[in-house]
C-alpha cells in the first residue's frame, strides 16, 4: 500500500523562533504554531520498516497550518519514514545477519520475525534514527576535513546500534507475550508459539536479548547500557504488574498508565535519551528526548487498546477484543466505569464468561470511554511534539526536516487504524 504523501513542511521558514517556527505563549501548551492541531480533548495529563505504509492518515484528516510570518511559503510533501529509508533497509539486513543462530531450529525460530515481509512497522527504528538526525550538531571545524567526517560517521553508525538493539528487545518482548498470552496469530501470520511451541519461542526470545546485551557491551558506554538494561526490568515489571494486580489496580488509571509506561513507553524514552546520551548532548537535551519518546509510546499504547475494541483481526494482524478477552482491562473501559460505576462489578467477576464480556461491551459503548481514551493519547501526542519544539534552535535543513518528520509521527500514531 503506498504511504499518502499528507504530510507536509516548509521549505522556506522566516529565521525566527525555536527550529525555525515562532513559539506558542508558555500559558498555551500546543503544538508548535507552524502545524498546529486543535484537539478536543479534556486537559487533564496523566504521569506516568518495511511495512510502515500501512501507517497511513485518513483522508478526511487534515492538519490546519498556521504560519506567523508574512513571508510567502512553498510546501513540500514529506513522508517521515523516507527520510530514513535507505538506513532501514541496512538495518533490516544487519538484523537479520545478528540474529543467526548455530542451532538450525534456534535460528529459524529466532529470525522468525526479522524475514522479509513479517518485519513489522519498524517503527521505533525509523524513531531512532530520525531523533539522531533532529540532534545532529555541527562539529568543531578540524584541521583535516577528513576527521569531521570520520568521526560523525562513527557516531551515526553508534546510533543506529542503538536501533537495532531496541527492535531486537521488542520483538524479544512480543515472544515472550505471545507466549504468556498464548496467542495463536502475530503480524498477520501464525505467532511462533503457535508455529514452534511455547519452549521454543521462549528461548527465541532470550536469544534476542543475549543478542541485544553483546551489541549494547560494544557501544563502551555505561550510561547507555544502564538505560537499556532498565528497560528489560521495566518490561518485565509491566507484565508482572498486568499478571498480578489486585481488584482495586486492576480499575485504577493511575496504575494501568505506570504498567503502560513500563510495558510501551519506557523503550521508546530511553532509547531516544541514549541516542543524545552517546551525540554528547546536554542533560536538557537528553530529557527532551526522553520526554518525546515517553509521551510518543503512552500514545502509541493508549491507541492500541482503542483499536483492540475497535479494529478487526485482519485489520490489527492479531485478534481483536484480545484484551478484554485474557481480563486485561484498558484506558476505554477504566473511562467507562468513571461513567457506569455499575461496571465494575461485572469487571470484578471477569470475562470468563462471555455474556459479562458482552455486558462490559454494551457499557463501554454507551460511554465516552473510547472517545477519552483518543483525547488522552491525542494529549500525549501534543506533550511529545512540544518537547521536540523545545530543542536548542538549528539551521541547519535536514535537521529541521527531521524534526518536522518527529512531530509528523505523532500525528500518524494518533490517527492510525492498524
Amino acid at each position: 500500500m503506498a504511504f499518502p504523501r499528507g504530510l507536509c513542511t516548509v521549505s522556506r521558514l522566516a529565521r525566527r523562533g525555536i527550529n525555525g517556527y515562532r513559539r506558542l505563549p508558555s500559558s498555551d501548551h500546543r503544538l508548535p504554531a507552524l502545524i498546529q492541531t486543535h484537539f478536543a480533548g479534556s486537559p487533564m495529563t496523566v504521569l506516568g520498516c518495511k511495512d510502515i505504509y500501512s501507517w497511513c492518515l485518513p483522508s478526511s484528516y487534515s492538519i490546519r497550518h498556521q504560519i506567523h510570518h508574512q513571508t510567502a511559503v512553498e510546501v513540500e510533501q514529506l513522508d517521515p519514514f523516507s527520510l530514513v529509508a535507505d538506513e532501514l533497509s541496512v538495518l533490516a539486513n544487519k538484523l537479520r545477519s545478528m540474529v543467526i543462530a548455530e542451532v538450525p531450529k534456534l535460528a529459524s525460530a529466532a529470525e522468525y520475525f526479522f524475514k522479509l515481509g513479517v518485519e513489522g512497522k519498524r517503527f521505533r527504528p525509523t524513531v531512532l534514527l530520525l531523533m539522531a538526525s533532529a540532534l545532529h550538531m555541527p562539529l568543531p571545524e578540524p584541521s583535516d576535513g577528513s576527521v569531521g567526517d570520520a568521526v560523525s560517521l562513527e557516531l551515526r553508525t553508534r546510533q543506529q546500534c542503538i536501533a537495532e538493539i531496541t527492535e531486537m528487545i521488542h520483538v524479544a518482548s512480543l515472544l515472550h507475550d505471545d507466549v504468556l498470552d498464548d496467542a495463536d496469530t502475530r503480524r498477520g501470520i501464525g505467532s511462533l508459539n503457535f508455529i514452534m511451541g511455547n519452549k521454543l519461542a521462549v528461548l527465541a526470545g532470550d536469544f534476542l536479548l543475549s543478542r541485544a546485551c553483546v551489541a549494547l557491551a560494544s557501544l563502551k558506554n555505561t550510561e547507555v547500557v544502564s538505560l537499556l538494561a532498565t528497560v528489560v526490568e521495566h518490561l518485565v515489571t509491566g507484565e508482572t504488574m498486568q499478571m498480578t494486580s489486585s481488584s482495586d489496580q486492576h480499575c485504577s488509571m493511575e496504575y494501568y498508565m505506570q504498567k503502560t509506561y513500563y510495558k510501551t513507553a519506557s523503550l521508546i524514552s530511553n532509547s531516544c535519551k541514549a541516542i543524545a546520551i552517546l551525540a554528547g548532548q546536554t542533560t536538557e537535551v537528553a530529557m527532551l528526548a526522553y520526554e518525546y519518546g515517553r509521551n510518543l509510546g503512552l500514545a502509541f499504547q493508549l491507541i492500541d487498546d482503542v483499536l483492540d475494541f475497535t479494529g478487526t483481526s485482519a485489520s490489527l494482524g492479531k485478534g481483536s477484543l484480545s484484551d478484554i478477552r485474557h481480563g486485561i482491562v484498558t484506558a476505554p473501559m477504566l473511562f467507562a466505569m468513571e461513567e457506569f460505576p455499575q461496571l465494575r462489578t461485572v469487571v470484578d467477576r471477569g470475562f470468563d464468561d462471555p455474556a459479562n464480556v458482552d455486558l462490559a461491551l454494551e457499557y463501554l459503548g454507551r460511554s465516552r470511554g473510547i472517545q477519552r481514551a483518543r483525547e488522552l493519547a491525542k494529549k500525549h501526542a501534543e506533550l511529545a511534539a512540544t518537547a521536540i519544539d523545545s530543542l536548542p534552535e538549528s539551521d541547519d535543513e535536514d535537521v529541521r526536516k527531521s524534526r518536522r518528520a518527529l512531530v509528523d509521527l505523532t500525528h500518524i500514531v494518533i490517527t492510525r487504524n492498524k
